[in-house]
């Protein structure tokens, strides 16, 4: 899959699970819940312990894209293409990696917040923009961002839940990344799946129940 074909998926699914724990265990059965709900774009972040391991296993499902986030380094970028990553996610804009990713043929999404650093990111060659942390003004901030900059695809990674996906979206936004009102910490931890499940569902539901982006 080329970076193109990853944005246009990604605009057309409009979510994501991205998943961070301190458990290496309780990695895999967290996303699997997540993937049973009908979640089909996965992020496993490279703080959480075996991220390549689970990056690697989730790969090789059909009708799974796999990403790897926190991608801070050249090196972290090859580790996880090699393991099966076909989409990069950094908390921040380094133009570096955003080139690697580029070498590697995957797409980048770097980690934004202002409207300079979009353009930033965008002018570097990272087709997506994570937006990060959520700005107060929340979705209006975004259709406001993109009114001189409507060739941009931000994506909120941080504040959406089933109560805003609708707003977000209808303000513009690409699509949304869900961490912590999917993957509840003590619920990870503890292997509470089916609760993670059912927020999956609830989550999905609110995102297909949006109307179209602008």
């Amino acid at each position: 899959m080329s970076p193109d074909e990853f944005v246009d998926l990604f605009g057309r699914l409009r979510a994501s699970a991205i998943l961070r724990t301190s458990e290496a265990s309780a990695a895999g059965p967290a996303m699997n819940a997540a993937v049973r709900a009908g979640f089909r774009i996965v992020e496993f972040t490279l703080t959480t312990p075996g991220a390549l391991e689970r990056i690697a296993e989730f790969s090789a499902r059909d009708g799974l894209i796999v990403g790897a986030g926190t991608v801070l380094s050249v090196d972290d970028a090859r580790a996880a293409v090699d393991a099966g990553a076909r989409f990069l996610v950094s908390p921040v804009t380094d133009e570096v990696v955003i080139e690697e990713a580029t070498r590697l043929g995957v797409a980048s999404m770097p980690g934004v917040h202002t409207p300079t650093e979009m353009l930033r990111a965008h002018t570097a060659g990272a087709q997506l923009q994570k937006l990060v942390p959520a700005p107060g003004l929340g979705p209006a901030f975004v259709k406001a961002c993109l009114g001189p900059l409507p060739f941009l695809n931000i994506v909120p990674t941080n504040g959406c839940d089933a109560t805003n996906a609708g707003a977000w979206l209808a303000a513009g936004a690409h699509a949304l990344g869900f961490v912590a009102p999917l993957f509840d910490a003590g619920e990870v931890l503890r292997g509470e799946t089916a609760r993670i499940e059912t927020r999956a569902r609830a989550l999905l539901h609110a995102v297909a129940g949006a109307a179209p982006s602008p």
